[in-house]
């Protein structure tokens, strides 16, 4: 890096100036000090670094890593798609276009789509699988009306709509493949015209006429990955009921189409292939020469890869492994595995927390580990175009990028960056991966990653015995994980001298079946415990300050702060995301997708009503004691901005401490980049003002009522 000699000199001055007293953490340099004494810490060309070794308290320390930053200069790569000549696409999510899902591709510099465009659907209302690309066409869902549009890029036209317009965007499109026999756009269909009975199905749309659309399977509460076979003879899908989640139990159907061209087009002889009951089975695909029916099921217990012999009916297990191979199907297209031939598949698992890369062998049933891409530590959207393999990886200090692998010269090649950014380490935690024991039995355990403080910049006075303060953060879902992926909004964290702790509580996805099942029924009570159990392990391992304890999440993940919070008395303060604080709301009104899932977290409803009275943090107001600030979109459809408002007021009339941060026109999650800053800096801030450290950022102040100044 290029740093000018008046820059260095200033630096140099102004840390004699100003930061060579070990004890100044008992009075406090001031924030303007402060800022004098690292204001090389700004951002420099590409390269962000500070220029200090002061001696200051946890949570006082000025850091480079900002809310801007993290906003402005990073994008969410997903999805990635390969058409037939190699050539790549994938999505960015822009928070400064407030949260715009953008066609990429390495084959031209500029966006594929303008910005009166936005590449999402709603179906499921989490989306996934939202485009897909044949013969230098693009075919999208998007946003605004949910409408399917056609992009010829050879031609360089504007997208031109494929369906129809519906009221209030109620036909919905996702998961999408190409029939080119019968010139067919199959996918899957989801039907809002009655939001009291929305109808999912697998539905054929003529590209030649795209008024010709035709339900190929109904019947199922819920359809996904409707592959068809490379003779265009056969279809494949995946579908699953009420009550079950995709992670529960799900089907795997074949169905022969019963002619070669549109008309009168019908699936015949339709039969479920694999689908036991407890049986979780993902992402169905196609052998090469057509032969074979791969997919991923979870029948030993964790997700594995099995194949299916269409021709003779027999069925192996390719590769037996306590590794998961797979993940939970929130979303639309998923890839966690592609072939490189008709024998060799690339495929992702997960161990311990921690993605690998490997090849294997079908034939002799072996696993080679791809070592060069090891420094990844998560990676997902697995593809393959003849010798290179591409996805999309990450790490702890490694942003996400797209790589391009080349089996044959065991070479990387960077096709596109979350961030032109580089990060020097020195301002980087690097996790630690750490079990702990939990619950009522010897044998139950949970996991986390332990994000130890990290600047360099500072250090804590030698003759003091502070501790920093912790943030626990439990993740959404529930069935979902934390991994070791690269993420700013924790970096945010420990370059300012809190320690974090990211926990996989029982009931998370990546450590096998009868983990992810022992939630079941159990969603605010092992969770919270996990919680509590992994800072109760930091404590005792003399690595955090008892005293200073925070909790926060989002949905899910604020479900359990506030079951935290309420139910018991160990954090001293916390930050709930959109979080759920009415189960019984919750179970009447939320979308289809999700109607059932409290019955495997809790109980049927209202059958154990008692259990959701039980359980839901806004019953217990009376046991706040500990401030909360809460952070709420005004459109949110799955947590209602009610459910926070509940609490908030049982906190103003107990004078506790608390801030209500509601965010105009955001939903569940927030995408606006201006709101994803101030959710952020609006938490430090207010953490800050309930353990009275003075913050080196000047950021904008937040409403904190009943905060004392004693």
């Amino acid at each position: 890096m290029l740093l000018s000699l008046s820059s260095l000199l200033i630096s140099f001055f102004v840390y004699h100036y100003c930061c060579d007293d070990e004890y100044s953490f008992l009075t406090y340099t001031s924030v303007e000090e402060q800022d004098l004494c690292l204001r090389s810490s700004r951002p420099y060309w590409n390269s962000l670094t500070v220029y200090s070794n002061k001696k200051m308290s946890y949570g006082t320390w000025l850091s480079p890593i900002q809310s801007s930053l993290i906003v402005e200069n990073i994008l969410t790569l997903s999805e990635i798609e390969i058409d037939e000549k190699g050539n790549i696409y994938w999505l960015e999510l822009r928070p400064l276009e407030n949260g715009r899902y953008v066609l990429r591709s390495n084959k031209q510099q500029d966006d594929l789509i303008s910005k009166t465009f936005n590449c999402r659907t709603r179906v499921h209302e989490y989306g996934g699988g939202s485009y897909i690309v044949k013969n230098n066409i693009i075919y999208f869902s998007n946003f605004n009306d949910q409408r399917i549009y056609k992009l010829d890029i050879k031609e360089n036209n504007l997208p031109i709509p494929l369906t129809n317009e519906s009221n209030n965007s109620s036909l919905r499109y996702a998961d999408f493949t190409i029939d080119l026999i019968r010139q067919q756009l199959i996918c899957v269909h989801e039907n809002h015209q009655s939001e009291n009975d929305v109808q999912n199905t697998i539905i054929s749309i003529s590209l030649k006429n795209s008024s010709s659309i035709i339900t190929l399977d109904s019947g199922y509460d819920f359809y996904s990955s409707p592959k068809i076979s490379p003779d265009g003879k056969y279809l494949i899908w995946i579908c699953w009921n009420h009550p079950n989640m995709p992670w529960d139990q799900t089907e795997l159907w074949i169905g022969e189409f019963n002619n070669n061209n549109e008309e009168n087009l019908l699936l015949v002889n339709k039969k479920k292939l694999f689908g036991k009951i407890n049986e979780s089975i993902l992402q169905p695909q196609w052998s090469p020469d057509g032969k074979f029916i791969y997919f991923i099921s979870d029948q030993n217990g964790w997700w594995n890869i099995y194949r299916f012999n269409i021709n003779d009916q027999s069925f192996e297990h390719v590769y037996n492994m306590e590794a998961e191979f797979g993940g939970p199907a929130w979303q639309f297209g998923a890839s966690y595995y592609d072939f490189d031939s008709d024998e060799n598949i690339i495929t992702v698992y997960w161990k311990n927390g921690i993605a690998k890369l490997n090849r294997i062998n079908v034939q002799t049933k072996t696993l080679i580990p791809l070592t060069a891409t090891e420094e990844y530590t998560n990676i997902g959207s697995v593809h393959v175009y003849k010798q290179n393999v591409y996805f999309i990886g990450s790490s702890s200090i490694k942003p996400t990028e797209i790589v391009e692998y080349n089996l044959e010269t065991n070479t990387k090649k960077i096709i596109c960056r979350s961030t032109n950014l580089t990060f020097d380490s020195r301002y980087l935690s690097v996790p630690e991966m750490i079990t702990f024991k939990t619950g009522d039995n010897d044998d139950d355990v949970a996991y986390g990653f332990y994000y130890p403080p990290k600047n360099d910049d500072y250090q804590i006075p030698t003759k003091t015995n502070e501790l920093p303060p912790l943030l626990v953060r439990s993740h959404g879902g529930p069935t979902s994980a934390t991994t070791s992926s690269f993420n700013l909004r924790i970096q945010y964290w420990t370059s300012r001298g809190f320690a974090l702790l990211d926990v996989n509580y029982r009931g998370s996805t990546g450590y096998g079946r009868k983990f992810r099942d022992s939630l079941k029924y159990n969603w605010g009570i092992y969770d919270v415990q996990d919680c509590i159990a992994g800072a109760k392990h930091l404590v005792q391992q003399n690595k955090v300050d008892r005293n200073r304890l925070t909790i926060d999440g989002g949905s899910a993940g604020g479900y359990t702060t506030l079951c935290a919070l309420t139910m018991f008395d160990y954090f001293s303060a916390g930050a709930s995301h959109y979080g759920v604080s009415d189960l019984e709301l919750l179970a009447r009104d939320t979308h289809k997708f999700e109607a059932r899932y409290l019955d495997q977290l809790v109980g049927e409803y209202p059958a154990k009503k008692d259990l959701y009275i039980e359980r839901s943090p806004i019953n217990y107001v009376k046991n706040l004691s500990k401030p909360i600030i809460f952070f709420q979109g005004t459109e949110d459809k799955i947590v209602l901005p009610s459910q926070a408002e509940i609490m908030v007021n049982a906190l103003r009339e107990k004078k506790l401490p608390v801030a209500y941060v509601l965010f105009e026109g955001e939903q569940h999650g927030f995408r606006k980049a201006e709101n994803i800053r101030k959710s952020l800096d609006g938490q430090f801030y207010f953490f800050s003002k309930i353990f009275r450290f003075p913050m080196a950022d000047k950021i904008e102040p937040i409403l904190i009522e009943n905060l004392s100044n004693d």
